[in-house]
């Protein structure tokens, strides 16, 4: 194998070399190396093309925040805290994301920024056979942007209905023909009655599909019409978006708490937040939920954080931004847990305080038709809003055996027990709780769109996770970007359409539970195994030394080769043995009884989840076998392994500086059975280097592992 020199310029950006091995070489004058023999179906970009890149790097960072978080930070995090031990939660989360969540985060926004490609493109260049992996992100991706954007169609639905007073969710309608309180409402509450049946019109199951809500679709339209125009430029467009849409919902959070705070009842709340209980932390269901909400926060196997850091430079210091980026949306779960609770703690007592009432006026009542007795209670039973919780509980204690069952206990912890997620939270249990605010169409109005701002901003980052990869491996779908971004949204929307029927929550849910959890994590499992036994830990340290111009810990070494390898695998084990065990079920809801409950999904509905799960991950042993066949079938082609374990790496050492770069003396390097063979390259600074022959190097390959 011939020696030969090349020359590199610092911030080069890496450029890796086709499959059949051709060469770019510097000539006479030129500044810059250029390694361009990729075929656009691997580089996805048309010829003379740039790759789009970042204004600046707080677009980035706006970019990255906004799509990891999302709606789960405001109705999913607050709930797992309510649910597992408060504080106990909290240290288990923190500890998880350390260990688990950043270091892959890290190894996503690395391999996007090192490879500068989607998340095809990514796994194609480590490992052909790994290609599946890009794809079945994409499909995940789909899944998901498919059910969010409903969720953002409900959101523009109140939003709408915000701009009138009274809100009208506030109190319940009347029967036109009885002059009665509809019985549906009356039995539920004022929001639950809007929400499941003015919003939704919702069948009382999956079952029965019903006829599509004409206004829901409209929404629908809408949202997905907003999307394609901030994405139909790519990141220049979208980036512009990200400025108003990840920053306002801070500011609104913020509104939110100090309003809150000034609630009765919101120290209740927060109390009952950060009072830690560790026994949960024996529970592995507890380490399962908060596994998952660490990996869901993050957006890990989406490829949208791939796709992000792929129009970064090279330079750019991935290591700080994945600890910015995390610990930023960390804090954003801990400031939106602070919202929900001041304000379940200012529901909690209302409710409470009503109940007391409420008994009371019963005692005052039984006390007027009847002789002084002995349980008669201390308080002043004329004014029943006049007593406190704690006196009328300290009088049920003693005397409530005697009274039951007309009179009830009024128990504020029990109120906060029962706590409330996802669509729940947002639209009846917050809504009930604005609409007892003052001025409570300014603040359903500025809730509405905090939350149509998080959905919106997770959005744009789930379609770059599609768009990107197709566009990067793609050469036709790269020319035509605007066609492909109106084509994909426009093929969302008609899809979407499945969940604007009545019983389009039900398919919302199917979709939420089991259309992304496992094939994500699957997803990560074989990125973690690609990165650290296919690749090669230390040498995908070597290539991000090369980029950051320093080395991470070691420790991540260990993290991705063992600890995030098997808390995947274990979360995998976790997910399918509950739903073997438990078996899959949706809440519905009672039409008649004006109540929820719990039903399991039937035998049609249990085919679609799998089909689901199984589509979804179909790619990844798809593409591994397709590429056995191809090398099977053309065993005398050139390997198609981008810089992957089985690819032997060339070495390089520093010459001098002053050595003469002799552009016709750079032949391809040809083996012994006349194939070419390949190599990546990484920009390392304006050093000069030289490429050794691999004969008689393999003490020196012993001894340390380029990562060049």
């Amino acid at each position: 194998m011939a020696k030969y020199l090349f020359t590199q310029e610092r911030k080069m950006e890496k450029q890796a070399l086709d499959s059949t091995g051709e060469q770019c070489w510097l000539g006479e004058g030129q500044s810059e190396m250029q390694l361009s023999a990729v075929p656009d179906t691997v580089r996805g970009e048309t010829a003379g093309e740039d790759r789009p890149a970042w204004d600046s790097k707080i677009q980035y960072v706006l970019a990255q925040v906004g799509f990891s978080v999302g709606l789960g930070n405001v109705w999913r995090f607050p709930y797992l805290c309510h649910q597992n031990g408060g504080g106990a939660f909290m240290l288990l989360y923190v500890f998880l994301l350390t260990v688990v969540g950043v270091p892959l985060f890290f190894m996503e926004l690395a391999a996007g920024q090192s490879i500068r490609q989607g998340s095809i493109g990514v796994w194609k260049h480590i490992s052909p056979k790994l290609v599946g992996i890009g794809y079945s992100s994409c499909l995940v991706c789909f899944y998901v942007a498919l059910y969010y954007n409903v969720i953002i169609a409900w959101s523009l639905f109140y939003l709408g209905n915000s701009f009138q007073y009274p809100l009208p969710w506030e109190q319940c309608p009347t029967d036109v023909t009885s002059n009665e309180t509809v019985k549906e409402c009356a039995s539920s509450s004022p929001t639950q009655y809007f929400w499941f049946r003015k919003a939704l019109n919702i069948t009382n199951s999956i079952e029965e599909s019903g006829e599509f809500n004409p206004i829901l679709t409209g929404c629908l339209l809408a949202a997905w019409a907003i999307v394609a125009l901030a994405m139909i430029k790519g990141i220049k467009s979208s980036a512009k978006v990200m400025y108003f849409s990840s920053v306002f919902p801070y500011v609104v959070l913020f509104i939110f708490l100090i309003r809150g705070l000034m609630l009765d009842g919101a120290m209740d709340g927060i109390t009952y937040m950060f009072y830690p209980r560790l026994e949960i932390w024996g529970s592995v269901q507890v380490w399962r939920q908060a596994a998952t909400q660490v990996f869901f926060a993050l957006g890990l196997g989406y490829g949208s954080v791939i796709a992000y850091s792929s129009y970064n430079p090279v330079s750019n210091n991935c290591h700080r931004d994945a600890l910015l980026v995390s610990g930023i949306n960390f804090m954003t779960s801990v400031l939106a847990s602070l919202v929900v609770f001041v304000v379940l703690g200012f529901r909690a007592k209302n409710i409470a305080l009503h109940c007391v009432a409420e008994n009371v006026g019963e005692l005052n009542l039984m006390m007027s038709h009847g002789s002084n007795q002995h349980w008669w209670p201390w308080f002043n039973t004329t004014d029943p809003t006049s007593v406190s919780i704690s006196d009328y509980r300290q009088w049920y204690r003693e005397y409530g055996a005697m009274v039951a069952p007309k009179i009830t206990d009024c128990n504020l912890e029990e109120e906060m027990n029962k706590g409330v997620e996802g669509t729940g939270l947002a639209f009846i249990a917050f809504t009930e709780v604005m609409a007892l605010f003052p001025a409570s169409p300014f603040w359903s109005t500025l809730f509405f769109l905090m939350l149509l701002n998080l959905g919106l901003s997770t959005m744009f980052g789930t379609m770059q996770g599609i768009l990107t990869p197709l566009m990067d491996n793609f050469s036709f779908l790269g020319r035509h970007r605007t066609l492909l971004t109106v084509c994909s949204c426009l093929l969302g929307f008609v899809i979407g359409i499945l969940f604007t029927q009545r019983s389009g929550n039900y398919f919302v849910t199917m979709f939420d539970d089991y259309s992304a959890t496992l094939p994500l994590v699957i997803v990560v499992v074989f990125e973690t195994i690609s990165v650290a036994w296919v690749y090669g830990t230390d040498r995908f340290l070597d290539d991000i030394e090369a980029m950051l111009k320093w080395r991470p810990p070691v420790v991540y070494k260990y993290l991705w080769k063992y600890v995030c390898l098997l808390a995947m695998l274990g979360l995998l084990a976790a997910s399918l043995l509950r739903m073997v065990f438990k078996g899959p079920t949706y809440t519905a809801w009672n039409q008649t009884k004006g109540s929820e409950m719990t039903l399991e999904y039937p035998d049609w509905a249990l085919v679609m989840i799998i089909l689901l799960i199984v589509f979804a991950s179909l790619p990844v042993p798809v593409g591994y076998i397709h590429t056995m066949l191809r090398h099977h079938w053309a065993p005398g082609a050139p390997p198609q392994e981008g810089p992957g374990a089985e690819v032997h790496r060339e070495l390089y050492t520093k010459c001098s500086s002053t050595d003469q770069l002799d552009p016709n003396s750079h032949q391809p390097l040809v083996e012994e059975d006349g194939v070419r063979s390949r190599a990546v390259f990484l920009p390392v600074g304006n050093e000069h280097y030289q490429l050794l022959s691999q004969q008689g190097e393999e003490e020196e390959e012993e001894e340390q592992d380029t990562g060049v």
